[in-house]
Order: structure tokens, then sequence, then C-alpha cells
């Protein structure tokens, strides 16, 4: 009889635990997707899109290597929210260069999703675990040198094959220090514009409790 009660309570106890721990998995994807969060991943997803558009180039020798500064705020995004949130938005602001014909057909918003997903990982990851400005700068710098080691993958198996075929890996061969240089400078660019927004926008990172 003693046994049976002992049973009885266990398996009691094991409801509720199950039901809490599915209520908390449910109010954290709540939480993730709130009305107020999703309205500043779509106010970034804009901001982003329209700064891609304007993109030039900077070496006169591989003119389809166009400078822009949309992953500074991207990189705000992770920093304010959380990096899955700023992936969402760097998929979503990618997607809409298709829908907008305003993109390569794909391919470059591909390799646009891979580089900049290197970038903002490892720098919002740390962010969320530990904050602050000595946190920001040294990952940030990881994260430029990450995403430029993955440019060079993604340019030489990606995007110049898919353009010119064999001819885009003989171009890659001559032209690769010019791949290099330019996402060193991108991104290089697009950190020290992030360090600049984040000095200047840290107020309402404390502030707005999203």
């Amino acid at each position: 009889m003693l046994e049976e009660k002992q049973e009885f309570v266990q398996e009691d106890m094991k409801k509720p635990q199950g039901k809490a721990r599915g209520n908390n998995q449910f109010a954290w994807v709540k939480k993730m997707f709130s009305a107020k969060r999703c309205a500043v991943m779509a106010l970034f997803v804009t901001l982003s899109l329209v700064v891609s558009f304007f993109e030039f180039p900077i070496f006169p020798a591989a003119t389809f290597l166009q400078l822009d500064f949309g992953n500074s705020l991207i990189m705000l995004v992770g920093f304010l929210l959380g990096p899955i949130e700023s992936l969402i938005v760097c998929v979503l602001k990618e997607t809409l260069r298709i829908l907008l014909k305003n993109g390569t057909g794909g391919v470059g918003e591909l390799a646009n999703m891979l580089v900049t997903s290197a970038y903002i990982l490892l720098p919002a990851t740390v962010y969320y675990f530990k904050k602050g400005l000595k946190v920001v700068i040294p990952t940030l710098i990881a994260g430029c040198l990450l995403a430029t080691g993955v440019a060079l993958l993604v340019n030489r198996f990606i995007l110049f094959p898919a353009y010119l075929g064999n001819t885009g890996i003989e171009l890659f061969e001559q032209i690769w220090w010019i791949v290099l240089l330019f996402n060193l400078i991108k991104g290089t660019v697009n950190t020290v514009l992030t360090v600049v927004l984040y000095k200047k926008l840290s107020f309402l990172f404390k502030k707005w409790k999203i």
C-alpha cells in the first residue's frame, strides 16, 4: 500500500513539472516574438534594406564588389535583441532584395547571408552574455576577420563559379587579394560605424526592455 502511494506521488509530481517546462518554452517563444520586438526587427529590416541600395565600388578592377553599410544595422539588432533576431533580420532583408528584383537572382543574396552571419554571430552571442564596449570592440574585430575568411570561400566556391563558370575560378585566382582587401575594408568600415552607433544609442539598449 505504501509503495502504491509513493508511485502515485511521483507520477503526480511529474505532471506539473512537464506542464511548467512546456509553459516556459512557450513563454520564451512568446517573448522573442512579442509585438515590440517584431516591430523593432521590422524597422531594422527596412533600414538595412534601404541602406544596402546605396552601394558603390571601391576597386576599379572589380566594380562588382560593392561596399554598403547595411551590416552595421544588422549588427545593432544583434546587440539590442540577440543573435537569433539578427539572423532573422539578415535573412528577411536579403529575401526582400530578391523579391524586389534589385538583387542578383538569389546567388549574391545567399552569399551575403553567409558572410553577414559570420560577421554578426560571434559579437552578438558574446554580447548576449556579457555586455559593454570592452566586449563589443574585440568581438567585432574577430567577427570582421571571420567574415573576411568566409567571404573568400564564398567568392571562390559560389559567386565566381555561378556567374562565370570555370573562367570565374581563373579570375578569382588572379584577383583573390582584391576580394580579401575589399572585405577587410568593408568589415572595418561597418565595424567602426557599428561602434559609433552603439555609443550613440547605448542608452536605448538599457532603456528598451524588449
